[in-house]
């Protein structure tokens, strides 16, 4: 019957997903090799931006910067999770911090090449999280929603608040600052973001505690 069939939905083993994911990363060398510095796995944009997924990378500056913020905000041993905001991630990886440790909740699948500390996420299932992620057991989470809108924002909202003990760093456009406050509480930083290519809408920060973006 067809009904039975299409619930017979067919799942990757394992063997398979390890070789998809070894495909990857190949396919991740041969971008990089044409580098001048070489293959880094965790630079930003060593997994090219996917428009059609509303992805736009930040520029290395502005990763940078939202990187060692995360990092004085988690604190010593602190947890960071990274929210839609994958290339804060690489940023945070390439410090190769022993003081802290990080997560990074996406979409994309392609960044499962970053193994365990690669979450499978979709804003329009906000607490679809898999047991390991305890509540309010990080530090500090970044959260960059991937539309200007608001429902994307009050979901995205739901993780956030769920994830983290009370800080909150949150990257979006200036036109969402009144939903920011509504739904996160958080307030707009001075510190403008910039992304690797020009973006019509114009971009900020907002954080819900004393940061180093202002």
């Amino acid at each position: 019957k067809m009904d039975d069939d299409e619930d017979d939905i067919p799942q990757l083993s394992s063997h398979a997903l390890a070789a998809l994911q070894e495909f990857y990363l190949e396919q991740q060398q041969r971008e990089g090799m044409k580098t001048s510095q070489g293959f880094n796995q965790y630079s930003v944009g060593s997994i090219e931006e996917d428009w059609q997924l509303s992805q736009f990378w930040y520029s290395d500056e502005t990763a940078s910067r939202l990187a060692n913020e995360a990092v004085v905000a988690a604190g010593k041993g602190g947890r960071i999770a990274c929210v839609s905001a994958p290339s804060v991630y690489q940023k945070l990886k390439e410090q190769d911090g022993k003081d802290f440790s990080v997560c990074i909740l996406e979409y994309d699948r392609r960044f499962s090449v970053y193994g365990e500390e690669f979450i499978f996420y979709d804003y329009n299932h906000p607490l679809n999280l898999p047991e390991s992620l305890l509540p309010h057991s990080f530090d500090i989470v970044i959260a960059d929603p991937p539309y200007l809108s608001e429902e994307c924002l009050q979901k995205t909202a739901e993780t956030i608040k769920y994830l983290t003990k009370g800080k909150i760093l949150l990257c979006t456009g200036a036109i969402m600052e009144e939903h920011a406050a509504k739904h996160l509480g958080v307030k707009i930083c001075k510190f403008i973001p910039k992304h690797s290519r020009n973006l019509a809408n114009e971009f900020r920060c907002y954080t819900n505690y004393a940061s180093g973006l202002d």
